[in-house]
């Protein structure tokens, strides 16, 4: 599944544990999501949907072998 909340860090201007504080989860969690290492929950994933201002499908996005 690619990601795209390295982007939209960036776009805001903030880091992964700025993030992390604002969804209440630890920066490891915000590194593995955006490595790909780690799959958020649907409720967590819905989190920084809203707190980037976009949908889910806008965030992440299925790839062939998903």
């Amino acid at each position: 599944m690619k990601n795209l909340i390295k982007v939209e860090r960036a776009r805001k201007n903030i880091t992964q544990g700025d993030l992390a504080d604002a969804l209440k989860v630890s920066r490891q969690t915000i590194n593995a999501i955006e490595n790909a290492k780690f799959i958020p929950s649907s409720a967590l994933a819905m989190k920084m949907a809203r707190y980037f201002g976009c949908r889910v499908e806008e965030l992440f996005e299925l790839e062939e072998d998903d």
